[in-house]
């Protein structure tokens, strides 16, 4: 199992150094804000993944708030980007 668990979380670091790529040539606002959302769920997933691995549910409740905080960046996004002239 702790194989399997490392090989998931080098995975999703995979996907989070190529979602970086993004970030810095994102032609568009809206790129980067989709890699920021990106960023949420893999950084949900391997923290998640940390906690099994690890049994510390403090990382379950870390990984909660994160899940909590990323709905909010993209309402704000939207709400600043439709005022836009």
């Amino acid at each position: 199992m702790s194989i399997y668990l490392t090989l998931v979380a080098g995975l999703l670091l995979f996907v989070l150094l190529s979602g970086l790529v993004r970030v810095i040539h994102g032609p568009t606002a809206a790129d980067r804000m989709l890699v920021a959302q990106l960023f949420g769920t893999s950084g949900v997933a391997l923290l998640m993944l940390l906690s099994v691995a690890k049994q510390q549910t403090a990382l379950l409740d870390a990984a909660l708030v994160l899940a909590l905080l990323a709905p909010l960046t993209l309402i704000t996004f939207v709400t600043l980007a439709s005022k836009k002239p």
